[in-house]
């Protein structure tokens, strides 16, 4: 059903029993989160708390905790939702199922958003009036985590040239006026970026809407990676079966149905430091300058309800988010770049740092010998597109023989069986990489590296520990899957490569080294969140028999330095 507020939405799970209603008065800070991760890795039910220190209002996590729910949620428009993205995609899918694609078309109807007078259900209040939810020791102070945030393009205004991101807004804390400014994390190149680099260049200020709550399409809507052309205010129409209602108050665009706004206004060169913050790699993202909304007026819907989620090492329920996404999708990233057969922003690594792909390799179908060409081309279109952008590693190989994506063990098994490592190491040197990675150079700076394999087998892999001689520094030498061995140690690298180099290690095909090789030998998932959150390829990637050779890298077995480095950001820790 489409829902027109988020407490219908909360009525309709409790009926079903997806709902844990929390009565007692619980502490936002710290207290608040601690209850909300647990749920999350135990129970999985929403959670409803009815007194909150502090705030006369109430506080609802976990709506999205799992995919099961998400799909109920939006059980009447998913279908519709899918329908319409393949038709933006691919305009001749409508013939392919003409009835369905005609009765989505109609539903198109939702898309269009529609303006209402400002709700008389609106009262103005203050910043320190909303629940100041902090959800790691070291945090900055209070923040919202599932905001809405809503700017238009000052050269083409109106909502259907609108921007509505997730974006992460501290309230509280640090050196902000309390109740006057919240701070905006965001970069540059996202949608609110382009709109402000907009308005500086006319010399004025950006407007800024902050919606949080309403129907969950809307909470949705804001963090789904939509085909250009597809505005995320008709997203959420469609989603939600019920037209997007506004009005304009003071020049302000108001989401009628949200639970709360925060209107303020954005200056050129107005900034200040926002965080710390525990965030989705599992680490802190760090204090760093960012932009400051100078606010306008507050706004609370009557028994408005306030929806937070928690996020830290995954998986969270924010990765949830993710699993949802793929389902509407459909695969379209898939259809949109040509060889690709699949990909997987691995969830365990923090989603950003690693991508694994399966492609096509068709380039010389007369040469028995295949090797990465094709693979090359289809992933350099991954890495031009959207959020993959970011990435640090990706491992591509060709479909001949190809495992299960989603299941990386047996992904990595088969890979370090067939890849070659004195031609399949591609380094990007000096480049972008996600805002919330410290294991670059500097903030934004990092490198990238493809590993494209491709062909027949080239190597066995033990499953066995080999014997090893380590020098001093080294030791605990683990086998985590079939040949891909870690050793933890804080000695010299170099030392450790030059010993090794006189051993039989053909079986191994990739070694990390490790500040505990018991912790990341204890699950898969484990080596996946420490090697590819704390390495930055150009800088950590070493190898035994290294050369260089017209300015490429090349060895017979890489090692990868995944320690924790002093520049490195720390872990979260309750």
């Amino acid at each position: 059903m489409g829902y027109k507020s988020l407490e219908q939405c909360i009525y309709d799970l409790e009926k079903n029993g997806n709902v844990r209603v929390i009565s007692d008065k619980i502490n936002p800070d710290l207290d608040i989160a601690t209850i909300h991760l647990n749920e999350f890795k135990k129970g999985k039910k929403v959670l409803l708390f009815n007194n909150v220190f502090g705030s006369k209002f109430r506080a609802v996590s976990n709506i999205f905790g799992t995919v099961e729910r998400g799909k109920y949620i939006f059980r009447d428009s998913l279908k519709i939702v899918k329908t319409l993205i393949a038709v933006k995609l691919d305009p001749l899918s409508v013939f392919k199922n003409p009835i369905y694609s005609f009765v989505s078309l109609l539903n198109g109807i939702y898309a269009i958003p529609k303006k209402v007078k400002f709700p008389k259900k609106f009262s103005e209040i203050k910043i320190e009036d909303l629940p100041q939810i902090k959800c790691w020791k070291q945090d900055g102070g209070a923040f919202i985590t599932l905001p809405q945030v809503y700017s238009e393009d000052i050269d083409k205004p109106g909502i259907l040239n609108s921007n509505l991101g997730m974006y992460r807004i501290q309230l509280s804390g640090n050196q902000y006026e309390i109740n006057n400014e919240v701070g905006m994390h965001y970069q540059l190149h996202r949608g609110i970026g382009v709109h402000q680099k907009k308005a500086i260049k006319k010399g004025k200020p950006l407007k800024v809407s902050i919606f949080v709550g309403g129907p969950p399409a809307h909470t949705f809507a804001s963090v789904m990676p939509l085909p250009e052309g597809i505005s995320e205010v008709s997203f959420a129409g469609v989603l939600a079966k019920r037209r997007f209602r506004y009005a304009k108050k003071d020049g302000y665009t108001i989401s009628a149905d949200a639970d709360f706004v925060i209107c303020g206004e954005l200056f050129e060169n107005d900034l200040k430091p926002e965080g710390p913050f525990g965030d989705h790699l599992g680490y802190y993202s760090l204090k760093h300058d960012f932009p400051v909304l100078r606010v306008h007026k507050v706004f609370a819907k009557e028994n408005g309800i306030w929806p937070f989620t928690v996020v830290g090492r995954p998986p969270q329920e924010d990765s949830q988010f993710g699993a949802l996404i793929h389902e509407i999708t459909d695969k379209a990233i898939e259809k949109e770049i040509p060889g690709l057969r699949a990909v997987n922003a691995v969830d365990h690594s923090g989603v950003h740092p690693l991508l694994l792909a399966i492609g096509s390799e068709r380039y010389t179908p007369y040469n028995k010998t295949k090797k990465p060409q094709e693979l090359l081309t289809i992933s350099n279109h991954i890495l031009g597109t959207g959020q993959m952008s970011l990435a640090k590693y990706l491992f591509i190989c060709d479909e001949e023989n190809a495992p299960d994506i989603n299941d990386e063990k047996l992904f990595f098994t088969h890979f370090l069986q067939i890849v070659d490592w004195n031609r399949d190491l591609h380094f990007q040197t000096k480049t972008t990489i996600d805002t919330l990675d410290y294991s670059g150079e500097a903030l934004n700076e990092g490198s990238k590296v493809v590993i494209a394999a491709a062909g027949s087998s080239k190597r066995q892999l033990r499953s066995v520990l080999p014997k090893l001689d380590l020098p001093k520094g080294f030791e605990k030498p683990k086998l985590v899957s079939p040949g891909n061995l870690v050793i933890q140690g804080k000695g010299d690298i170099n030392i450790l490569i030059s010993k090794l180099e006189n051993q039989n290690l053909e079986e191994i095909g990739l070694i990390t080294i490790v500040n505990d090789s018991t912790f990341v030998s204890d699950s898969f998932a484990n080596w996946l969140w420490v090697t590819f959150t704390r390495s930055n390829p150009a800088n950590d990637i070493y190898g035994l028999n290294s050369t260089i050779v017209n300015k490429h890298f090349s060895c017979s077995l890489p090692l990868i330095d995944a320690r924790v480095k002093s520049f490195h950001a720390p872990v979260l820790k309750r």
